[in-house]
């Protein structure tokens, strides 16, 4: 789990076996993200927006629940 600094997003959980993404909003919502290279996730973490990179490469790249 790692928590991030970000106005959207407050935490980033991935499952290395799986390639399970699981974003939790700052609202309180959340999303779990299937099948999500381990390279997207450390871009991820990395980024400078936590918010832009989710809707870039995320959010309708990868199938979710």
């Amino acid at each position: 789990m790692a928590v991030v600094a970000s106005s959207a997003i407050m935490r980033i959980d991935y499952d290395d076996l799986s390639g399970r993404l699981e974003v939790t909003f700052s609202h309180g919502g959340s999303y779990t993200y299937y099948m999500v290279p381990r390279n997207v996730y450390e871009r991820f973490l990395s980024a400078s927006s936590k918010g832009r990179f989710f809707n870039l490469n995320i959010r309708d790249q990868y199938s979710s629940r």
